[in-house]
């Protein structure tokens, strides 16, 4: 499509949702709503995302994509208030946007602050979704020349790769979660043959399991759990003051701006790693690049706008393996594939082709998901802040009311509770051992994609693994697999850095 006509067509898109009013007021509606979840701390992008996917569900697509959008965006934004406000990140997301942030509200300046961030956040999400745009048909055009072989290797890629970058502590660990995802995602009868696997002869299983009641259990029940065992009293909330975008710091950081944004869409690009890595990488680059870092951490505008701006740049990034690819950039993004699926779309190369539109529909919704989160952010943010006062113990109930009612509204199967209560409180005990939570259900959402290739792969080449080796492309995805596992080898690295010793001394 030329750019003319995708102009075009993005124009015609705007004007169709802008023309219907339940969409603009569920626009709004799911905006702010996603700002809530985030500036509460104990809700998270995730969350929310996931538990508004259930309820979408008798929704057409439209109507299901624009909400679903609106709170991601609006809930990525959102956790900065209580960082700025509280020093209490509302989603790991803010986390960095704290350093900064709260120095400023301690200083008078939270009205300064919050229109800082609102308008960081505003540019960030725009400039990940002009990536999206620009990268995704290329990235298409590669994907469309895969095959079973390819596909195999980019899903135990996507798996590896999440379990290396999220790891508390041992890398293996986040392996370790990333293969029992594939193991659960085996459950079920399989594709090619129909055979029943691990089923135990409960016919509830022979379909396999649920995405969506894994993706709540994931995440919304630990979350749950250890918010209320902490019960962590939250500090008196700061006066905000009148927030203005202060339009000329923006002017005057606009090398920062480019920059966190290029960082937020490249970590965005990576399965499974997600906005928080983006906001702190970002915020060191900034420090790190400043003739003044001892101004970091003390109210220091630029390192404020730099962690908003990749964190919200990084959904446009999280949409890019996802759509094209679909394998989601982050933990949001895993619950929106769910959200896809649930309507009957196979995020994908076959996706542009399926749904020619589709891609420039989501860049529309994503324009306006921003222009609703700037309006709310600006006009509201005062009202959202008192929100903060509530205590967790009253409103995570509720979200775990929510969570029961959306498992088992889909489809309305008790299996599906039961599998959300059953991940849910592994997932806890998991996640009590520093064990990561996002490879699992990214081995979860990737293994049927896994499984059904790499059988049809070795049907095709009657069982003979050597043909992995004869094409370009399984080449380069068996080097990345290798390189990112030798990476975490302590002799391997040792191996490397006095290579690299070498080499400097040479020079």
């Amino acid at each position: 499509m030329a750019v003319a006509d995708q102009l075009l067509a993005f124009a015609a898109a705007i004007g169709h949702l802008l023309s219907q009013p339940t969409l603009v007021v569920v626009l709004m509606g799911s905006s702010l709503l996603g700002i809530v979840f985030g500036a509460l701390p104990g809700l998270t992008a995730t969350l929310g995302v996931g538990l508004l996917t259930t309820l979408t569900y008798g929704f057409d697509l439209d109507l299901a994509l624009v909400s679903l959008i609106a709170l991601y965006v609006g809930a990525i934004y959102g956790g900065s208030y209580s960082a700025i406000l509280l020093n209490i990140p509302g989603t790991a997301a803010s986390a960095a946007s704290a350093m900064d942030g709260y120095p400023m509200a301690r200083a008078g300046e939270g009205g300064r602050a919050l229109g800082l961030t609102t308008t960081a956040s505003f540019i960030g999400t725009l400039l990940g979704m002009l990536a999206l745009v620009l990268t995704a048909p290329l990235i298409v055009e590669l994907a469309l020349q895969f095959t079973s072989y390819e596909f195999f290797l980019l899903a135990l890629f996507g798996i590896i790769i999440s379990g290396s970058l999220t790891s508390p502590d041992l890398v293996i660990k986040g392996w370790i979660a990333g293969f029992l995802g594939l193991a659960l995602a085996c459950i079920g009868r399989d594709k090619l043959m129909y055979y029943p696997r691990y089923t135990f002869d409960i016919h509830a299983l022979d379909s396999g399991i649920e995405v969506v009641p894994v993706l709540i259990g994931a995440f919304a029940i630990p979350q749950i759990i250890g918010t209320l065992r902490s019960k962590a009293p939250l500090a008196a909330v700061q006066a905000v003051g009148r927030i203005i975008p202060d339009f000329r710091t923006i002017a005057r950081n606009l090398r920062h701006i480019v920059r966190s944004a290029l960082i937020g869409v490249g970590i965005g690009a990576v399965p499974g790693v997600g906005e928080d890595i983006a906001g702190w990488v970002s915020y060191g680059a900034a420090k790190n690049g400043s003739p003044h870092p001892e101004r970091f951490g003390q109210g220091e505008p630029a390192g404020l706008i730099s962690s908003e701006t990749a964190n919200n740049a990084c959904i446009g990034g999280a949409l890019i393996p996802l759509v094209t690819l679909g394998i989601p950039g982050s933990p949001p993004a895993v619950m929106l594939l769910g959200a896809l699926m649930l309507h009957g779309l196979t995020p994908g190369p076959m996706l542009s082709i399926q749904q020619p539109t589709f891609l420039v529909e989501l860049a529309a919704i994503m324009v306006l998901a921003s222009a609703a989160m700037w309006l709310n952010g600006i006009v509201l943010a005062r009202q959202v802040v008192k929100l903060l006062r509530v205590p967790a113990t009253l409103f995570l109930p509720i979200v775990a009311l929510l969570a029961v009612l959306g498992s088992y509204a889909l489809g309305l199967n008790l299996t599906n509770l039961y599998l959300m209560v059953a991940v849910g409180i592994a997932a806890y005990v998991l996640t009590e051992m520093d064990y990561p939570i996002a490879p699992l259900v990214i081995g979860v959402i990737l293994g049927p994609m896994a499984d059904e290739n790499l059988r049809r792969a070795l049907m095709v080449s009657q069982g003979d693994p050597l043909d992995f080796f004869t094409r370009p492309v399984s080449l380069v995805l068996i080097a990345a697999i290798l390189l990112t596992v030798l990476a975490q080898v302590p002799a391997w690295r040792r191996w490397r850095q006095s290579l690299l010793a070498r080499f400097r001394r040479r020079g």
